[in-house]
This record gives structure tokens, C-alpha cells and sequence, in this order.
């Protein structure tokens, strides 16, 4: 089965997703992904069992209208297509309020793709290491076996802390875009002493790969919901920053009752539908009763119409209103012509 994956950003979405579609591709499915054409160099090379497909932002419809076009013309089944985003503005109507109230944004990739959420950690098996480019990415940057890793940036964030309670003895490296891999750091990631990673690609990187070599501080960016389950011994780092909010906030109490309002307008016009469909089937069941003749093309014709006919004579009159009397009958109407002298 050609199957398709709806996650076009962000570099760490994708790497948590990867495990889902590795599940997929172990049962005999061909993995195509449309994802941001920017993100392409850091998994073509890295996931090459996966069919990427970059694509140009273009507004709403980049997150899932592209992809499932892209799909359908790839000849996916669009009903097997995996979406894994938690929320859309655009389509609110693709989000479950009920799992959105309970599940962090990665444990409802797993739930809403039926891959069990243990298998987040296997990222190592869907990944194919470039040992020759991160060794050459560690010696350029590298200068001695103690040093400290810091990954302050996300995709729309900067965490400015003070590290001065880090190792001052230790080499300090900040991850930047030294690199078109993400991958490529992965050898400095698991030579180091200590790694400082805002909420992010990195800190997503170390804890599905269980890096556990180096100690390990996260800093966080976002609300609860959208912070991911890690299974690493991380500390925490305590910080005044700001909560990064993304397009607000989904109230899931509102979103629902959005959705039945929606789910009762649709019941609605169905039973509407159906009633006027009863309605013309009843109609077209009832025989007219027309008290008059009907002509050649069956439009019923009145009382009228007589005058149209040619005249009768008074004895076809007459034979036409005794027909079918019994002869008692005839000769009491006779005896009555008779005494009021009607001639026939």
C-alpha cells in the first residue's frame, strides 16, 4: 500500500514521527511524506526508506490540502493517509477534543496512528547514521574532551538564560546551522560532558535515541500540551521565559461543542432530505382521481366538453339513458312519456 504522512513541519515533529512510519513500512507499506523543502537535506540521506517530498509554504493549504493532493495524484489511499498534526486552525473540524484534553501532541501522534507509543524510542532503527560527516562536523568544532553543548534556538524561539552554573572549565558549543543534517551532530551529541537543549529538534534527537552518555538539562517553551513526553533523566532548568503560544490557544471544552453543533446541523439536513424524499415518494404512489374523461394525452377533460360532441338525435338520447334498465323499468318510463306527450 502506497501510504501517505501528513507532517509538514517541524523538524522535530518529524523525528518524533518517525517511528510511526518506520511501523508502517516494516508491514509492507511504501512511506511517501510531503514535508517543508527546507527540512529535505536533513532526512533524505539519513531516512532513505522514506519517498520525500519537499514542498513550498504556501499558507493553510501546505499543512494538508498539498499533501493530499499530492498524494492522491501519487495514487495513495487517502482514506490510509496518517495525519498527525494535533490541531489545525484551518480544519478544526480533523481535531478529537476528547484525546486533545488528555494526550500530549506526540503520545496523540502514536494514539490516533495505532502505533504504540513505546515505539517513540526506536528512532535509532530508522535512521541511517553518516559516521564520515559527523566525525568531520567534531573535528572542526571540537577542541578536547570536555565540553558542554547548548541548543538555545528553536524554530520561533530563543531561550536567553545564564549558563554561568555550567562546567566554567568545559569548551562551550552551540549547535547553529553549521550543517544542512541534523543528523551530523549526533557524534558531538553523545562525546559531550553536559547538553543544554531548549524544547526542540536536539533535545527531541537525544531523548528518542536514549543519549544518556552526557548530563542532560531541558529548558521548556511551550504550554504542557505541546511539551513532549521525554524518557531521558533530564533536568529541568527553571526560567522566567515566556510560554510560546502557537496561533492561541485551543479551548477543547469549545471545540467540542463546535463539533456537535456541526455533527446536529449535519443530522438535520439529512432527516430534511429524507422527510422531502418520503414526501415525493408519497406523492408519486397516489393515483389522481379525476372525475371526468381524459383525453389522448391524458389531461382530464370537463363537463364542458360535451357541447363539442355531436348533437344527438332524441331517440340515441333516449337509448342512451334506458341502457341497462330492466324491462319494468322501460315501461314505467314509456307510461310516462306517454301521459306527458314526449315524442321519441
Amino acid at each position: 500500500m502506497k501510504r501517505g504522512i501528513i507532517q509538514s513541519r517541524g523538524l522535530g515533529d518529524i523525528v518524533i514521527a518517525l517511528p510511526i512510519a518506520r511501523h508502517y513500512y516494516d508491514q509492507g507499506d511504501e512511506i511517501y511524506w510531503c514535508i517543508d523543502r527546507t527540512f529535505v537535506s536533513h532526512f533524505k540521506d539519513t531516512v532513505p526508506w522514506v519517498n520525500w517530498i519537499g514542498l513550498e509554504a504556501d499558507g493553510g493549504a501546505y499543512y494538508m490540502q498539498t499533501p493530499l493532493q499530492k498524494y492522491r495524484e501519487l495514487g495513495c489511499d487517502l482514506d490510509e493517509c496518517l495525519n498527525l498534526y494535533q490541531f489545525l486552525s484551518n480544519v478544526p473540524e480533523m481535531t478529537d477534543p476528547e484525546l486533545f484534553s488528555i494526550l500530549k501532541f506526540d503520545q496523540y501522534k502514536y494514539w490516533v496512528s495505532g502505533v504504540p507509543f513505546i515505539k517513540k524510542w526506536t528512532l535509532k532503527d530508522c535512521i541511517t547514521r553518516n559516521p564520515e560527516r559527523e566525525a568531520r562536523l567534531k573535528r572542526r568544532l571540537v577542541k578536547g574532551e570536555n565540553y558542554t553543548v547548548l541548543h538555545l534556538n528553536g524554530s520561533n524561539f530563543r531561550a536567553n538564560i545564564s549558563t554561568d552554573w555550567l562546567d566554567p572549565a568545559a569548551q562551550r558549543i552551540e549547535i547553529t546551522e553549521q550543517t544542512d543534517c541534523v543528523f551530523d551532530w549526533l557524534g558531538i551529541l553523545e562525546g559531550a560532558s553536559a547538553i543544554v537543549a531548549v524544547d526542540s529538534v536536539i533535545a527531541n534527537l537525544v531523548d528518542s535515541l536514549s543519549i544518556s552518555g552526557p548530563d542532560l538539562y531541558w529548558i521548556r517553551r511551550s504550554p504542557w500540551d505541546l511539551t513532549p513526553v521525554l524518557g531521558s533523566s533530564w533536568t529541568i532548568v527553571p526560567t522566567n521565559l515566556d510560554i510560546v503560544e502557537y496561533g492561541g490557544r485551543v479551548n477543547p471544552r469549545e471545540l467540542a461543542e463546535q463539533k456537535l453543533a456541526a455533527i446536529n446541523q449535519q443530522l438535520a439536513q439529512q432527516q430534511r432530505q429524507q422527510q422531502s424524499q418520503q414526501r415525493r415518494a408519497a406523492t408519486d404512489n397516489v393515483q389522481s382521481m379525476v372525475p371526468f374523461d381524459t383525453n389522448k394525452k391524458h389531461i382530464p377533460t370537463s363537463f364542458m366538453s360535451a357541447i363539442k360532441q355531436p348533437a344527438r338525435t332524441p331517440g340515441e338520447t333516449m337509448a342512451a339513458m334506458n341502457q341497462g334498465r330492466t324491462e319494468q323499468q322501460l315501461n314505467d318510463s314509456l307510461d310516462l312519456y306517454a301521459r306527458l306527450g314526449v315524442k321519441y
